[in-house]
């Protein structure tokens, strides 16, 4: 027998580390403190290491006992979502989502689409965390991402989920002011606004693409680096300089006429979209369901555009 074929074993140990002694760990679990010892002691043996240091005065984890938390913690995860998957409603979804997504990207699209979700499923509640910086989210405990850009993290799996279009646009008292552009070259001399974080695009270059397949590549020092793409929408509206923008960030803006296309025979690369989660645990229904779900419609919104 090997230490963790008894989870019955891993939740006890896992119990005196979290509680910081037996004693606690054992009122915890509700059994008595000699019967959680010898559980202790039996998982010692099986493990052929001593996994805890104990004095009258405190307790630690040895090495051994550290690499045995982390395993035990992740089975007994496993082990739990499993049972919960056994014993869920076929038909009705529960429980909590812990969700992610980029600054911008969740509030103009994420919201709706984790809004949608929740309305379709009522007894599921979500917290939806917002940072232009996710790395590591799902090591902290989220459950699902949904990121523009590259993926940064090896560690989770990235689901496609379309992509964004992107536009060089300014506004009209800037394009007035400034000769015709023919070219990306002639875009060189201009003011240029960039956004910040290197899974997105290049702050400070920008590499177009016609229809008839030529490319070019145009080097530039922006006025303003921001950590926003709506900060640089504001930006370029109010005349600042030309920035690269998100189709689904400035389509009433282009409608309205507050921000005009520029150079629009010349167009950046579409940006991907995923959809990211953990592919080491045993997923609950409705996480993999809001997975099929936000993959969708991402898809649909894109088209709709």
């Amino acid at each position: 027998m090997s230490a963790f074929e008894d989870l019955g074993l891993l939740r006890a140990y896992v119990a005196i580390v979290e509680c910081g002694s037996i004693s606690a760990g054992a009122r915890q679990l509700k059994i008595s403190q000699p019967t959680l010892s010898r559980q202790l002691r039996a998982l010692e043996e099986l493990s052929g290491a001593a996994l805890l240091r104990r004095d009258t005065h405190r307790m630690s984890v040895t090495e051994a006992g550290q690499r045995l938390l982390a395993d035990a913690k992740a089975l007994l995860t496993q082990a739990e979502e499993a049972d919960r998957r056994l014993h869920e409603n076929d038909t009705t979804l529960s429980g909590h989502l812990r969700l992610f997504a980029t600054v911008d990207l969740g509030q103009w699209v994420v919201t709706k689409i984790v809004s949608r979700f929740l309305q379709e499923n009522p007894k599921v509640t979500a917290t939806l965390a917002l940072a232009n910086r996710p790395l590591h989210m799902i090591q902290e405990g989220c459950d699902v991402g949904i990121l523009p850009g590259k993926i940064t993290d090896e560690s989770v799996i990235a689901r496609p989920a379309g992509s964004i279009v992107l536009h060089l646009a300014a506004a009209p008292s800037l394009v007035q002011s400034r000769p015709a552009v023919q070219t990306p070259a002639d875009l060189k001399s201009w003011p240029w606004i960039s956004l910040a974080g290197s899974q997105f695009w290049s702050a400070r270059e920008i590499t177009l693409y016609n229809r008839e397949g030529r490319e070019q590549t145009l080097h530039y020092s922006p006025v303003l680096i921001s950590e926003g793409v709506t900060s640089v929408r504001e930006a370029a509206r109010d005349g600042l300089g030309v920035a690269l923008l998100p189709d689904w960030l400035i389509r009433d803006e282009l409608a309205a006429g507050e921000l005009v296309p520029v150079l629009p025979r010349w167009q950046a690369k579409n940006l991907p979209v995923h959809v990211v989660y953990a592919g080491q645990r045993i997923l609950p229904r409705r996480v993999s369901a809001f997975i099929d779900f936000a993959v969708r419609e991402l898809m649909a919104y894109q088209k709709q555009g």
